[in-house]
């Protein structure tokens, strides 16, 4: 069994030395379900849910985007767990939009874990903040009635999200359905704060498209979850043989 600090530890060359990755508080979340999945020695199945910022919009190619560059960080700090993390994003998509394929592209693969970005075009698309909550706490008890945790993630710090009216009452709705329905939040708020704060801007982790993360900003968003993640589950244990 590793040590949690070791675990964690194996993030640092691919993300942090790598990537360039700038500090960062590791945001507490409880992922009851991952945690047991780990220290079963999994299987273990996260769907990264969500729109364009999980599709990948920007990178440089697919193995750029978040959800594969978690997956890479996980394998690299469990090894023998078997998991996998699958890419479920769709550019342009809502949650009313999304909650059309929950069935399909989420639940149908029994998922432990979803990770759930969204609000970005709902406040591109100036959504209605109630109907944005409403939907998103439909999609979320669906999730846990069927046994899997949820962690929402909010919207990047990019300008085309900041200069829009209102982007603010879309982060509360999601903040507040966190606290509300034991879901988990993962701030990108907050993490690009924080980046902020340790001298990197947010113009840094932005593509020129100034709406999506760039390279450098899929690997850190993920290189950030992973140790969430791996702070939430513990140290795996490896079975004798």
């Amino acid at each position: 069994m590793r040590p949690l600090a070791a675990l964690l530890a194996l993030l640092l060359p691919a993300a942090a030395m790598a990537q360039n990755c700038p500090p960062a508080p590791t945001q507490s979340v409880s992922l009851p379900m991952t945690r047991a999945a780990v220290q079963h020695g999994g299987p273990l199945t996260i769907i990264a849910f969500g729109s364009s910022s999980t599709e990948g919009a920007a990178a440089s190619g697919p193995e750029a985007t978040y959800p594969a560059q978690l997956e890479a960080r996980l394998r690299t700090a469990l090894p023998g767990i078997g998991l996998a993390v699958q890419n479920r994003g769709k550019g342009g998509q809502e949650v009313h939009e999304m909650m059309a394929r929950l069935e399909t592209d989420v639940l149908a693969a029994h998922p432990t874990l979803v990770i759930w970005q969204a609000g970005a075009n709902a406040v591109l698309q100036g959504m209605p903040p109630e109907e944005f909550r409403a939907e998103l706490a439909a999609g979320i008890a669906r999730l846990q009635d069927a046994g899997a945790d949820v962690l929402l993630m909010d919207s990047q710090r990019a300008p085309r999200i900041t200069e829009a009216p209102g982007f603010e009452r879309l982060d509360a709705a999601i903040g507040g359905l966190a606290a509300e329905t034991y879901a988990e939040l993962f701030s990108r708020a907050a993490l690009m704060q924080a980046w902020e704060a340790a001298g990197t801007p947010a113009a840094a982790m932005i593509s020129p498209d100034r709406l999506h993360h760039n390279d450098r900003g899929y690997a850190c968003v993920a290189e950030a979850l992973a140790r969430s993640i791996l702070a939430a589950t513990g140290p795996a244990q490896v079975a004798k043989r």
